[in-house]
């Protein structure tokens, strides 16, 4: 149901920020969504075959309205980042400092819970960190900045793409660390949403046959003048 995020975020992209996909890209946009659900989805041995509708319908509503929400939180996000030209890390400074004031109001809050008695929150910040913790940070503070980038010079489809293609080789390197075992769904994802993005992306000319068109000699239509024809 997640991956239904990327044909609203089509949508909500149509009607708020007026950019006009052609058929063509509609249906890459949709490809792309059945794609990445075919590449996640069990075979019968896994799981039982009539387990897509044994969640309550509670379920498929949030579904539905958590994919609405993700997709209109990207939008609105482009739509603040295009709407001037102030700097990029301006820009990312003042998105990211309402994570900041919540997340210092969450940890107060802790303090007050728990009556000061491991002291205040900013001496113990960095408590149990290591390499790898700063490794994970650094790694989500880039990723953080080239999706702000996306946004500042691209769009949300451009986002959508990247996070797909990102989540299906994700998948495809986990076979050597983690003994991932891939499916024929996982390959079968791989193939549609490719044909997607070069759907999407591609010049219409690559996508469909022209009739060649025979350039004829400008001199073999050269009207005459029959007055002057001798």
């Amino acid at each position: 149901m997640g991956n239904l995020k990327i044909v609203t975020t089509g949508i909500l992209f149509r009607l708020f920020l007026k950019k006009k996909p052609s058929n063509l890209q509609w249906m890459a946009i949709v490809l792309l969504a059945v794609g990445t659900t075919t590449s996640q989805v069990k075979g019968c041995g896994e799981a039982s075959c009539d387990s897509l509708f044994s969640v309550p319908i509670q379920g498929y509503m949030l579904g539905i309205l958590s994919a609405c929400l993700s997709a209109l939180a990207g939008v609105y996000t482009e739509f603040l980042m295009k709407k001037n030209n102030d700097s990029l890390y301006w820009q990312n400074i003042q998105l990211y400092t309402f994570g900041t004031i919540f997340n210092m109001a969450r940890l107060v809050m802790d303090d007050f819970r728990g009556g000061f008695e491991k002291g205040p929150w900013w001496q113990r910040l960095f408590n149990g960190y290591n390499i790898t913790t700063w490794l994970v940070m650094l790694n989500l503070g880039s990723t953080g900045l080239l999706v702000s980038w996306l946004m500042k010079y691209a769009d949300n489809i451009v986002k959508v793409y990247s996070t797909s293609m990102a989540m299906l080789l994700t998948m495809v390197l986990s076979v050597f660390p983690f003994s991932f075992k891939p499916t024929l769904q996982l390959f079968l994802g791989i193939i549609i949403c490719m044909m997607s993005l070069h759907m999407y992306f591609a010049a219409p000319n690559m996508l469909v046959d022209m009739p060649s068109t025979i350039k004829s000699d400008p001199e073999s239509h050269v009207p005459v003048d029959p007055k002057t024809d001798s």
